[in-house]
C-alpha cells in the first residue's frame, strides 16, 4: 500500500469517529501540556538562578592572593593537590597585576581596596567600611532599585550607601541623597629620607632594622551621596560582602590609602612598592575559570573560585528537572492508556472494513502501517496543542509570580522558559508514546482472520 493511500485512510477513519478521537488526542495535549509546564518552570528557574549569579560576578572571577599571606584577608585559597612544583612566592603588587591582565582570556584585573575608616557627617563621626567597585560593577543586580544613581564617573568623589548604615545617618535614607559626607583616612606617603637625614636602607643597614619605606598621614576627602542601595555589590565583586560605603576603584586607588597588608610589608620588608590584599581576575565565561587558575598558580599565587559551587548547583538543578520530567511523564502514560482504549474500539467497529481491505490484498503489514499511522497522528496533534498549552501555563505562572512581588515591592521575574529543545522534544516523545501504544491494537488488527473479519456483524 502506497504512503498517499495509507495517508488517505488514516485521516478518514480519524474523521468518522472525530469526537472520540478528539478527546483521545486533547488527552495526549494535557499530558504533553503537563510535561513542558513542570519542565519549562525548571528550565526557566535554572536559567534566572543562573542570570542571577552571573550577573552577581561570583562564577566568572578568580580571587587572587600572596602565597606568603595565607592569613591575611581576602578569599582563603583553595587547597589542591599538584604534581607540578609551586613557583616562589610573589608579591601582589602593579607589575603582578600588569601579567595577569595579560593572560588569556582575562577581561578585567582590579584590586580589593577596603578601608575601615570613619566617616562624619553633620559632624558626628561613624566607624565603617569603604570599599572600591569596579566601574563593571554598574551591571550588577545589585543596583536594581537604587534610589539616586549610580557613579557620574568612574573617578567621581561620590559614595553610594547601603541601606542599613544611610538609616544610621538619618531616618530618611533617601534625603543624603545629594548630600556631602567626609572620609577621614590614613594616606600612604613614600619616604625618601628618614629623621637622621639617611635614607631608608643606609640607616637599616646601620641600625640592623627592617627600612622604613613609607609613612602613614591623616587625610580627608569629601564625597557626595550619590545613592542608597539595600543589598550590598562588594559579595559579587570579591569583597565577600561586608562593606557599608562604596566609592568609584578609581578614586580609592587615588586616595592612596593605607592598607591592612601594607603593615606586613613593613614588617616583612621584600618589596619598596606598594602591595594588594587581593587582586579580582574576571574572565570571558566560567568555562575559562579552570584555566586561568592554573596559570595563575604557576605564577606564584592563591587562587579560589566558585566553580567548585557552580557545579554542586548544576547537580541540584538536574535532578531537580528530572523529576519534574517523571511527574510531568504521569500524565502522558495516562493518556497513551486513552490512546490504547481508542484504537482497540476501533478494532472491533472496523472488522468488516479490515477483513475488505486484507481481501484486496492488504498484507498485515499494511493493516499494522495504518493503525500506527493514525496512533502516530494523534500524538503529533496532541504534542502540538500540548505544548502550546504548556507554553500558555508557563506564561500564567510568570504573570501571577510577577503581580505577586510587585505587590511585596520585588521586581518581576521570569520564572518559565520554554526553549525550541524542550519543545521539539516534547512534540517527539508524543509520538513516541503514542506509536508504542498504538502496537497492542495494530498487532491485534493485523492478526485478524479476512474470513472472519466478513463475517463480521
Amino acid at each position: 500500500m502506497k504512503a498517499r493511500d495509507l495517508t488517505e485512510l488514516a485521516v478518514r477513519n480519524l474523521r468518522e469517529a472525530i469526537l472520540r478521537n478528539s478527546l483521545t488526542t486533547l488527552g495526549v495535549s494535557v499530558g504533553v501540556a503537563s510535561l513542558v509546564a513542570m519542565l519549562s518552570l525548571g528550565v526557566g528557574l535554572q536559567a534566572l538562578a543562573s542570570q542571577r549569579l552571573t550577573r552577581s560576578g561570583l562564577f566568572d572571577a578568580v580571587f587572587v592572593t600572596s602565597r606568603r599571606d595565607l592569613r591575611g584577608p581576602g578569599p582563603r585559597p583553595r587547597i589542591s593537590v599538584s604534581t607540578t612544583p609551586p613557583a616562589p612566592a610573589k608579591f601582589l603588587d602593579d607589575d603582578a597585576r600588569a601579567k595577569l591582565e595579560k593572560l588569556p582570556n582575562v577581561t578585567e584585573v582590579y584590586p580589593q581596596i577596603r578601608l575601615v575608616t570613619e566617616v562624619r557627617f553633620n559632624g558626628n563621626p561613624y566607624n565603617t567600611s569603604v570599599l572600591g567597585l569596579p566601574d563593571s560593577s554598574r551591571a550588577s543586580g545589585a543596583f536594581e532599585g537604587i534610589t539616586g544613581s549610580y557613579f557620574s564617573s568612574p573617578t567621581a568623589d561620590e559614595a553610594i550607601l547601603q541601606i542599613e548604615f544611610a538609616k544610621e545617618l538619618s531616618d530618611k535614607p533617601a534625603s543624603l541623597v545629594g548630600q556631602t559626607l567626609i572620609l577621614r583616612y590614613a594616606e600612604r606617603v613614600s619616604v625618601t629620607t628618614t629623621a637622621s637625614g639617611l635614607s631608608p636602607e643606609l640607616e637599616a643597614a646601620i641600625t640592623g632594622q627592617p627600612p622604613s619605606t613609607f609613612s602613614v598621614v591623616p587625610r580627608e576627602k569629601s564625597l557626595r551621596v550619590a545613592g542608597v542601595i539595600e543589598s550590598d555589590p562588594s559579595a559579587g565583586i570579591g569583597g565577600f560582602g561586608g562593606a557599608r560605603v562604596f566609592v568609584p576603584l578609581k578614586t580609592a586607588e587615588n586616595l592612596h590609602a593605607a592598607l591592612p597588608n601594607d603593615l606586613q610589608n613593613f614588617l616583612a620588608p621584600g618589596s619598596t612598592k606598594a602591595t594588594y590584599t587581593a587582586l579580582t581576575v574576571r574572565v570571558r565565561s566560567p568555562k575559562d575559570v579552570l584555566n586561568t587558575e592554573t596559570a595563575i598558580k604557576q605564577m606564584g599565587f592563591n587562587t579560589f573560585s566558585l566553580l567548585d559551587a557552580t557545579r554542586g548547583l548544576r547537580l541540584v538543578f538536574t535532578v531537580f528537572d528530572l523529576f519534574l520530567g517523571l511527574f510531568g511523564s504521569l500524565a502522558l502514560t495516562v493518556a497513551s492508556l486513552g490512546i490504547i482504549n481508542t484504537l482497540v474500539m476501533a478494532i472491533l467497529e472496523r472488522r468488516r472494513e479490515i477483513g475488505v481491505l486484507k481481501a484486496l490484498g492488504a498484507t498485515d503489514r499494511d493493516v499494522r502501517s495504518l493503525f500506527f499511522a493514525e496512533a502516530g497522528a494523534m500524538g503529533l496533534f496532541g504534542g502540538l496543542f500540548g505544548v502550546a498549552l504548556g507554553w500558555l501555563i508557563g506564561q500564567a505562572l510568570t504573570w501571577g509570580t510577577t503581580i505577586y512581588l510587585r505587590r511585596q515591592d520585588l521586581p518581576g521575574v521570569k520564572i518559565s522558559f520554554v526553549p525550541w529543545w524542550l519543545a521539539l522534544g516534547a512534540i517527539a516523545f508524543s509520538i513516541v508514546v503514542s506509536l508504542v501504544a498504538g502496537l497492542y491494537p495494530a498487532s491485534r488488527a493485523a492478526k485478524l482472520n479476512p474470513v472472519e473479519a466478513l463475517r463480521y456483524e
